[in-house]
């Protein structure tokens, strides 16, 4: 397959992103792969071709050379004919298919497996999320058991290495293909990968030497965060089997409404009410921010929808300084009934400006006549 174009044999294009790259590349080693190929003498040769493309077009650096250059440019590794650095076909079948090379490559240390990920919820409040807070977060995990220290053997004993594996926590196996003898690499079925056996285990904790139980974290909430933003506490998830070292726990935040105010990115939205007569003559208003009230100057002749912006009364910015903006709109509210002198004056403010509005009607016969228009 000598001259063959790295993006052609991978079916993607020269502006292929990198997740583009390694899904392509997947895929083919799925098809290419010799033990799927057993009647192919090629599949091997044209398998080694193809991780050959993937570790030139996942390296940035690489890639540019390749792109520049052709495949003579991409080499990075002298005296190694698929140009695979301190590493090897196995090295890129196991981080992309698990367990071991098919060609007899590295495994996987033995050794007790990292734990769980955890998820929680969080509600704040409106102000708590803008400014930022600390919340407590409750969540039901795995720790480390007290008796046995987190080894899973009783007290007085330890953990022996697994006879099986000598400790490796996996074993090789030689099958015959028509390639030849092929060495594969799985986990060892007596330990499970760990490399040791618990003869005697833990009672509190069955020799898993982890259990659970409810543990609350305060979590440091940053300002400016809103609902569906997500914190990551590093080692705050459960601890894995017998000493394995903990995951992660994922903060999921969820802002509750508040009443006057709606966001819009870093800028709060308010809406403010005034009476027609405030709208057309003007006044003094005093509002509610996140800072507390302030006095805001309605001028005379506002008219409904227009936008005040009061500059830095908004969330602060997540990451940087400085914050956003308060923007309130106006609403102007037109009375549904009014009063008899009210009434009044507003058909001499019409007469006065020459507007034509609903003539008054006065009397029974007026009201018997207004029911059955």
């Amino acid at each position: 397959m000598a001259g063959t174009d790295y993006y052609d044999l991978l079916g993607v294009g020269r502006s292929a992103s990198a997740d583009d790259i390694k899904k392509a590349y997947r895929r083919k080693a799925r098809e290419l792969h010799p033990d799927a190929n057993p009647e192919d003498p090629q599949a091997e040769e044209q398998f080694k071709e193809l991780a050959r493309a993937y570790e030139v077009l996942s390296d940035p650096d690489k890639r540019a050379h390749y792109d520049r250059f052709g495949p003579d440019g991409a080499d990075g590794a002298a005296g190694d004919p698929f140009g695979f650095a301190g590493g090897g076909l196995g090295d890129i079948f196991e981080a992309f298919f698990g367990g071991g090379s098919a060609f007899g490559g590295g495994r996987s240390p033995g050794g007790p497996p990292r734990g769980q990920d955890l998820e929680v919820v969080t509600d704040l409040d409106f102000a708590a999320a803008a400014f930022g807070c600390q919340s407590p977060v409750t969540v039901r995990t795995a720790i480390a058991c007290e008796v046995c220290g987190g080894s899973g053997a009783r007290q007085g004993t330890e953990p022996v290495t697994c006879a099986d594996c000598g400790g490796a926590g996996q074993i090789r196996r030689v099958r015959q293909s028509l390639l030849g003898q092929m060495m594969t690499t799985g986990p060892c079925p007596r330990c499970g990968g760990l490399g040791q056996v618990i003869v005697t285990p833990c009672e509190p904790c069955r020799g898993e030497g982890r259990r659970i139980e409810d543990r609350t974290y305060n979590v440091d909430v940053p300002a400016g965060v809103d609902s569906g933003a997500t914190l990551r506490l590093a080692g705050r998830g459960a601890v894995g089997p017998r000493g394995g070292p903990p995951g992660d726990l994922y903060v999921h935040l969820r802002v509750r409404p508040h009443p006057v105010f709606r966001r819009d990115g870093y800028d709060l939205v308010r809406d403010l009410h005034v009476s027609y007569v405030q709208a057309a003559l003007g006044t003094h208003l005093g509002i509610e921010t996140l800072d507390g009230d302030e006095e805001l100057v309605v001028s005379p002749g506002t008219e409904p929808g227009r936008v005040f912006r009061l500059r830095g009364r908004g969330v602060p910015h997540v990451e940087g300084r400085g914050r956003g903006d308060l923007l309130v709109q106006v609403v102007v509210d037109v009375p549904t009934r009014l009063g008899k002198t009210e009434e009044e004056l507003l058909r001499r403010i019409a007469e006065e400006r020459g507007e034509a509005v609903t003539p008054h009607e006065k009397g029974l016969f007026g009201k018997i006549k207004s029911a059955f228009s």
